[in-house]
Order: structure tokens, then sequence, then C-alpha cells
């Protein structure tokens, strides 16, 4: 039996013990009707109370066997009398071992080495003899603690205190993972770029304006790791030419559907805007080299500008506006919907105008949504990378001009990242560097928004 199957059984048995607690407790209410002993809880408690004592003691087995069977199986199959064939130590016999291993679990169809073919028969009487103490102790776990919880059920058990217990630690524990794995990446971003800065000047890397990324120095010593035309790149493409296109058109967009759009005409244009948030990147990559890099390459020659490349920046951040329309149009149209009708309909009872009361009342007071919606749109747009290696090039050159091709931090990430690398080496460690910039460079753009957020909401509130 699969650890698969074996699991689907557990909870399909901790769903009989869910109805088996809820019958019980139910019997107890009919009986308790006109007596004392009504049941504290509501009888659907008391069956979830029975089956997470059925289910989670053998859930917490099992995740503890698969990490102890293994030595268990491995210990079995060398203690075989076929194990005797086999070389003493070294990688020889732990190729050995593992190519049998990868055949008894039915990962691999042959062996390319006959010692491996004459230890899958003791690997898979080991395999099978564990799985079946495992799947038996699991179960008999179920009825155990089933039975023992089902046992428990009285008219004064607390079973809603003890559920509700429960579920705070699941929503801790879920708490605590994010909290646990934002950690984690930020100290394993942190601990590279550390080495990568004992191999490179940090002084050299954050105000360099060469980007020309080398595994090992060239003869005059240059490293080309200056991460100026870098950020410029992403600053150019994700901040500027993006946000230039989403910002207007998704507060615009924003204010029509709240303002002055029909409600049926309301009702079907917001869900159609939502849906560009979730049209694929390499989509919106391929439209952007395709179609938009093109027809801005030959507007640009047409108007003189002959060095217009057909990958250019220009290209990549109007698609990327285009693509993050929704967020800055969703956030802003909840916030506006969100003002106080008093507040709007006060502003125009004073004699405003429907332009004035927008732009003085609605749109103040709606500000902290829509600085968030602009703030999650920036996040986005500069975490970008399909459009940007598909419309904008690779190119890590540190210019102003719209229609020549530039690079962002992310893209770059991916290309030092990319194939078989060493990790002893300043041009893949670069990486880890260039990610530790831009994740405290996500922080400080957070922080200034909580900080306006919060200054707006008190003025408005």
């Amino acid at each position: 039996m699969t650890s698969t199957t074996l699991l689907f059984l557990v909870i399909g048995l901790g769903l009989v013990a869910w109805f088996f607690g809820r019958l019980k407790a139910t019997g107890l209410q009919a009986n308790g009707k006109s007596s004392r002993s009504a049941l504290h809880s509501l009888p659907s408690y008391h069956g979830w109370y029975v089956a997470l004592w059925a289910i989670v003691p053998a859930t917490i087995f099992m995740m503890v066997w698969s990490f102890v069977s293994p030595a268990l199986i491995t210990d079995a199959a060398l203690n075989s009398p076929a194990a005797a064939q086999l070389p003493e130590g070294g990688f020889a016999r732990a190729a050995i071992l593992s190519e049998a291993r990868s055949i008894a679990y039915g990962y691999q169809v042959n062996a390319f080495n006959p010692l491996s073919q004459s230890m899958v028969n003791p690997y898979r009487d080991a395999i099978s003899y564990y799985q079946m103490i495992g799947a038996v102790s699991a179960l008999l776990m179920v009825f155990a603690f089933g039975a023992y919880a089902w046992l428990k059920i009285k008219p004064d058990l607390r079973a809603r205190t003890k559920i509700e217990r429960v579920t705070m630690l699941v929503l801790l524990l879920a708490s605590l993972i994010a909290i646990i794995t934002t950690v984690g990446i930020f100290l394993s971003l942190v601990f590279e770029s550390a080495r990568f800065f004992s191999m490179v000047s940090p002084i050299d890397f954050l105000f360099g304006t060469e980007w020309n990324p080398k595994a090992v120095a060239g003869p005059r010593g240059e490293t080309g790791f200056g991460a100026i035309p870098l950020f410029w790149g992403t600053v150019f493409i994700g901040a500027i030419i993006a946000m230039i296109v989403a910002i207007p058109l998704g507060l615009m967009s924003a204010i029509y559907l709240t303002q002055y759009a029909p409600a049926k005409f309301r009702a079907w244009m917001k869900p159609i805007l939502e849906v560009l948030a979730g049209v694929p990147t390499v989509v919106y990559g391929y439209f952007a080299a395709l179609t938009v890099a093109p027809a801005l390459r030959d507007f640009a020659v047409s108007i003189g500008i002959t060095s217009a490349s057909s990958e250019s920046a220009l290209a990549a951040g109007v698609v990327m506006g285009i693509m993050i329309i929704p967020f800055v149009s969703s956030m802003a149209d909840d916030s506006i919907a969100a003002v106080p009708s008093a507040m709007r309909d006060g502003s125009l009872a004073m004699g405003a105008t429907q332009s004035e009361t927008i732009k003085k009342v609605l749109i103040p007071a709606a500000l902290p949504g829509v600085v968030g919606g602009v703030l999650l749109a920036v996040s986005r747009a500069i975490g970008e990378t399909m459009i940007v290696v598909m419309a904008a090039g690779l190119a890590a050159n540190m210019t102003a001009n719209p229609f020549s091709s530039v690079t962002t931090v992310t893209t770059q990430i991916v290309q030092l990242l990319t194939g078989d690398q060493e990790f002893d080496s300043p041009k893949t460690l670069a990486a880890f560097a260039l990610g530790l910039v831009l994740f405290i460079v996500t922080l400080l753009l957070n922080l200034i928004a909580l900080r306006v957020v919060k200054k707006y909401r008190e003025a408005y509130e």
C-alpha cells in the first residue's frame, strides 16, 4: 500500500469516525433535552473531535515513519545474503544501493550494474515488509485513538472549545510558516550575498556602470559587476514607463466604473478588465515581441530615429503597464466605492460639480487604497521577467532612450542561474546579491506606502 493510498484511507476512516461521533452526540442530545445532561457543544463539534483524534495521530506517525523507514529498509537489504557480494564502502557501494532502490520503488526499469539487480529483490521484500508495518500501525492508531475519543463523548465534554483551540493552532502554524519562509529567504540571500561581496567590492557592485559578469576577472583585473545599468533598466521599464501607462488608465477606469458607468455596464466591464490579471505573462511577452515592438520600431523610424531597436524598453514597459492595469483599477475601484456616500452627497449639496467631488473628496478619501494598488502594481512590474526577456532584450545599457534595448534585475537573475552553475564563482553569486537589493528596495517601497496610507487614513477617517 502506497503512502498516498494509506493517507486517503486514514482520512476516509476519519470521516467515518466523525459520523459515529456525531451520531453518539445526537443520541445524548435527544436524551438530555428535558434534563441537566444537555450537551455543552453541538453534535458536529463532537464528530470533529473524534475525527481529529482518529486522523491527526495517525498522520503524524506516517510523517515520522516516512523519514525512519528508508534507513530500516536499507539495513534490512544489507543484512540479506545478496549484500555479501557488494564492495566494501565507497562511492561504488552507494551507487549500487541507490540504483537497486530506484528499481525497487519503480523509478527505474533496468540496472546498469549486475550487482544492483541482485539487490532489487531484497529491497522489494524490505519495502513491502516495512510498508505493511507502517500501514497496520497507522490503521491501528486510527481505531485506537478514534475509540478513545468516542468513549470520551459525554454531555459535559467541551468539544467546541477543543476544536477551536485546534483551529487556532492550525492558523498559528500557517502564519509561522509564512514568516519562517520569508526569514529563510532573506537569510539565504544575506548569506550568499556575503560570499559574493567577499569576492567583489560592494562599491563596484552598487555604483559600477559596467555589467559584464564573468566567473574569472579579466587580465586587467576588471570584474564587470557594476549593477547600475540593471537598476536603471528595472526603474525605467517597471517604475516609469509601465506606471505612466498603468496609473492613469487604471485610475480613470476605476473612476468611470464607480461614478459614471451604468450598473449593467459595470457588472460586465469590471470582470472583463480583471481578466487581464489572469493572462499568462508569456502571452504578454509574445504580444510585446511580435506586435508592439515592431510597431514601435517602425514608428520610431518614421519620425527619424534610425537607431530604434526591435527590442526596446518602451515595448516592454507599455505591455507591462497594460498587464498591471487591473491591479491599479481594482484597488482604486474598491477604495472609491467604499467612501461613505455622505461625503459625496455633502459635496454635491454644497454646490460642487461631480468632477470636483471626485477630485477633491473621493480621491483623497480613497487615497490609501489607491496607493496600495499602485504599490502592488509597482511590485508586480519590478518582478516581471518574461516580458522583458522577450521584448526588451538582455543588453545592460544605461540609456534614457525608450527605443533602446535594456534589461532588468530579475532578467539577469534568471540568466545567471540558468543551466549548470558553480556556486563558488562571483558570476553565480551575483544573482543572490541582485535578489537582496531587490528585496530591500521592495521592503522600502512597502514601508513608504504604509506611511502614506497611515497619514491619509488619519486625515480622512
